[in-house]
């Protein structure tokens, strides 16, 4: 293809991309163009996955050509899913390009629910995604993803992560009982987890999700500076206890380097499934007005919602169990952000080739 055509360049500065609020020309998505006579060929490149905004995007391109004054016009939207920077002296996991840490100042904010949803999100954006649960004492990930039995081990050193709802999965659940307590100290606690990291036999993995243990002692604090990873997530809630012990995760992620791509407020707003009455519970604005103190995005704000309790607790997560749902909807557009965010990293040059997926044609 030759390069751009100026006009269709032109026109395409229009549309902006609304998980990042810029538009498709700044963030480079355009990479060939083709105008012979009344018709136009337009190639983007997206660098995350973006399933269901692609089909919006294409409509507005396919309108912006018209408007140029091409009759017949071709629209071709691929993903190309870069690995990103991670901390120094640290390098990408073999089969996986990137590894998003999942974290909470404190505990009984949905932040496993979020885990398994987030990622279930990303799959049907088109990714292809794992979980690994790093809650040692508490693994409630198997429960969630409805995995039953111990994982295989082929030669009896590597681990095959087990499947649930299409995601790989890997938990300490998995290998001792639902009811076993693990009684261990923290340096037994982060060997076991970097040996399920680095021992489960991940397959080519976009993203791989880690449900950190709640908290911002000394074991996550030593898994953030051995887990090589690209980014992470903050759950909160709207509560003012929550906010400060979530600053704190923050805070942890900037001491070692690793950037923090968004906020995501849980409980935001539960409205009553009998007379619709909307009531802030645990109070309103508090995620919002983090995102603003420390600089980074509102990812998305998630209702109380009893049935996205049931649902996980039922090993059926929402996303899997009411894909058009609203609260889908909500989970979809927190998981195009945080890689949309991600996406705009700095890429690790020595990981290898991209992966390429063909969105549309």
């Amino acid at each position: 293809m030759s390069s751009p055509d100026l006009a269709i360049r032109n026109a395409l500065a229009a549309i902006q991309d609304p998980h990042l609020g810029k538009d498709i020309i700044e963030l480079g998505y355009l990479k060939n163009s083709v105008v012979e006579g009344d018709g136009a060929v337009v190639e983007l490149v997206l660098p995350y996955p973006a399933a269901d905004w692609a089909q919006t995007l294409q409509g507005q391109v396919e309108t912006a050509l018209r408007e140029c004054g091409h009759s017949r016009v071709k629209v071709l939207i691929r993903t190309r899913i870069q690995a990103h920077e991670v901390q120094k002296d640290l390098t990408p996991l073999p089969g996986v390009r990137n590894i998003i840490a999942v974290a909470s100042g404190k505990g009984g904010v949905g932040k496993s629910t979020t885990t398994v949803n987030l990622a279930l999100a990303l799959q049907a954006e088109g990714a292809k995604v794992g979980v690994l649960d790093a809650d040692i004492y508490g693994p409630s990930i198997p429960r969630m993803l409805d995995l039953q039995g111990k994982p295989e081990s082929p030669d009896g050193k590597i681990i095959t992560p087990k499947r649930g709802h299409g995601l790989q999965a890997m938990s300490i659940g998995l290998l001792i009982g639902e009811d076993t307590p693990m009684i261990w100290r923290g340096p037994m606690a982060t060997q076991a987890l970097q040996q399920m990291l680095t021992e489960t036999a991940w397959e080519d993995l976009d993203y791989l999700i880690i449900d950190l243990p709640p908290g911002t002692g000394d074991i996550q604090l030593t898994l953030c500076q051995r887990v090589p990873l690209s980014g992470a997530v903050i759950v909160t809630t709207p509560q003012d206890i929550a906010l400060l012990d979530a600053k704190k995760a923050l805070k942890m992620f900037e001491k070692v380097e690793v950037p923090v791509l968004g906020v995501v407020e849980n409980m935001a707003i539960h409205v009553c499934s009998n007379c619709g009455h909307a009531e802030h519970i645990f109070g309103s604005g508090g995620g919002e007005a983090m995102s603003q103190q420390y600089g980074v995005p509102l990812l998305g704000s998630l209702p109380l919602d009893i049935k996205i309790r049931e649902q996980a607790d039922g090993g059926q997560p929402t996303v899997a169990a009411q894909p058009d749902s609203d609260a889908t909807q909500r989970y979809r557009e927190i998981a195009r952000k945080t890689a949309a965010h991600l996406a705009q990293r700095a890429r690790h040059k020595s990981f290898g080739l991209p992966k390429i997926v063909i969105s549309d044609s």
